[in-house]
């Protein structure tokens, strides 16, 4: 198999081959969930490698085209108050 064709989570935040990711964990999140929908019924976005058919390897090249949108959500700044509950 060829070198290239290998997808690493080391990558995630260096090179930009995965867009709109910033973390391995929101991967992981995003890629689960295209999972579910895949094991659901739903069709896939690619064309399936016939090496490479499990919904978690189609899941995780969609994601990586960015052909799976997804929205970031609840995210909240630190305040004062919040350092206040950790100690």
């Amino acid at each position: 198999m060829n070198e290239t064709s290998w997808n690493t989570f080391s990558s995630v935040n260096g090179e930009g081959q995965w867009p709109g990711v910033d973390s391995v964990y929101r991967l992981i999140v995003v890629a689960a969930l295209r999972n579910k929908q895949l094991s659901r019924g739903a069709a896939p976005r690619i064309e399936a490698d016939p090496l490479r058919h499990r919904n978690t390897s189609i899941a995780l090249e969609e994601v990586k085209r960015g052909l799976v949108p997804f929205t970031i959500t609840g995210v909240q700044e630190k305040s004062e108050n919040d350092a206040s509950l950790l100690l």
